[in-house]
């Protein structure tokens, strides 16, 4: 059953959806012995123009409606670091993409199934406004130069 999210949270979500296939994107590389580089340029790619901002704006928007000590948002935050950990890693690149593709896809199930229910369950109308007025509703463009996963 899909879960009814907020309004002002839906941008996320669909950011969510990319880094989804993204993960996608990485298991079917390595399955088909593409080179790790390839598929590297590709994930630092992703991480510069989508993971950062939406990192960003999750921790300075979303985050402080339950506050730096709550449980979830600690796990979220140790998330991050580890995934970006994971993107950022330039040695042992096959086993850092074969751990991203893993964690990046639990986190995005955590925050779609867990936190961002919770988010929505205890946020003010305004910080909702907040939310909502600070994600960029850009439409997302893929980086086709090299498309290793067709």
């Amino acid at each position: 059953m899909a879960i009814k999210r907020h309004q002002s949270l839906q941008e996320f979500s669909k950011d969510h959806h990319q880094a989804l296939l993204l993960c996608w994107k990485i298991k079917v590389g390595l399955s088909k012995k593409v080179e790790v580089d390839r598929i590297k340029t590709y994930v630092n790619w992703f991480y510069e123009t989508h993971i950062l901002e939406h990192f960003q704006l999750e921790e300075r928007y979303m985050f402080p409606v339950l506050g730096g000590e709550h449980p979830l948002i600690i796990q979220a935050l140790e998330e991050h670091n580890l995934i970006i950990a994971l993107f950022i890693n330039t040695t042992e690149i096959e086993n850092s993409l074969t751990r991203l593709h893993v964690k990046l896809k639990e986190h995005v199930r955590f925050e779609e199934r867990i936190l961002f229910n919770e988010i929505q369950a205890v946020a003010t109308k305004e910080q909702l406004e907040d939310i909502e007025k600070f994600h960029n509703e850009t439409k997302f463009v893929d980086n086709l130069n090299d498309v290793f996963w067709k």
